[in-house]
């Protein structure tokens, strides 16, 4: 039975990456022993929802098949309810056999990053499930999202994106939605920016807004630096979202970002 989550309130959502190519923590976590002890370690330092994926979505990352992300991800998944039954765990996949399946074998929500466009029966499936489901935003895919990205407007063009990705769903009596505007996801660095800066916009949709830029190329590019030096970059920014209606930061360091929580959660009640 997938477990209910309240939406209403903050959210911290700790990365699992399970691939050898991540940007930032790849083969890092591929080895049971390690997996599980940094699930163990993000949950204590206050994660909500451990988000699980089995193959690198960074810009230029190769194909990877059905066959090896199921292969990647099915086992561990299996390995982490069992140890830590009562997790919350997000499947990130834009397969909906792999959507279905996860959630069979005890995931909660599914995370799309192609919000239905790589493959025609996620919503249906998605419908069918009824789980939250996480629909991102990207221009293009990531092997050639970053190849010159170009928006008249970027902040209305994905709200509208986003708009009809919602009615699609409404006709399939699913509303179970959470925006994810995909922060790097066929954005250039200033168009990044921009986004944040208007990221309170996406409440018009009434649905939670995710917010996911830890240690990404708009920080490191920023600085000219390395994604492992973006800690406190990634913080800023998270407090910013926040402060813009973000209901869900998606990070690779959860205790930093559960700080930047309270610390947004106190000052609002003086706002």
């Amino acid at each position: 039975m997938p477990k209910k989550i309240d939406f209403s309130q903050i959210q911290v959502m700790g990365i699992l990456n399970l691939t050898p190519d991540s940007f930032y923590d790849g083969n890092r976590y591929l080895q049971e022993k390690n997996m599980l002890k940094r699930v163990e370690e993000m949950l204590n330092e206050g994660a909500d929802i451990i988000d699980i994926g089995a193959f690198s979505s960074r810009p230029g990352a190769g194909f990877v098949s059905y066959e090896e992300e199921r292969k990647r991800l099915i086992p561990r998944l299996q390995q982490i309810v069992r140890k830590f039954p009562q997790a919350v765990i997000s499947i990130d996949t834009y397969r909906h056999q792999i959507a279905e399946e996860s959630i069979e074998k005890g995931a909660s929500i599914i995370n799309d990053i192609s919000a239905g466009n790589l493959d025609d029966k996620m919503f249906e499936t998605i419908a069918r499930l009824q789980v939250p489901y996480i629909m991102m935003h990207m221009q293009g895919t990531p092997e050639n999202m970053q190849k010159n990205p170009q928006y008249k407007n970027i902040v209305k063009e994905i709200i509208a994106f986003f708009e009809k990705k919602i009615e699609e769903l409404a006709q399939l009596n699913f509303n179970k939605i959470i925006i994810d505007p995909g922060f790097g996801f066929g954005k250039t660095l200033k168009q990044n920016y921009e986004l944040l800066a208007h990221l309170e916009d996406f409440n018009q949709l009434n649905f939670p807004v995710l917010a996911g830029m830890s240690r990404k190329s708009m920080l490191y590019k920023l600085f000219k630096s390395k994604p492992a030096d973006m800690l406190s970059a990634t913080s800023s920014v998270n407090t910013v979202a926040l402060l813009h209606g973000a209901k869900i930061l998606r990070v690779h360091d959860v205790k930093e970002a559960v700080e930047v929580v309270k610390i947004v959660n106190t000052l609002k009640e003086f706002i």
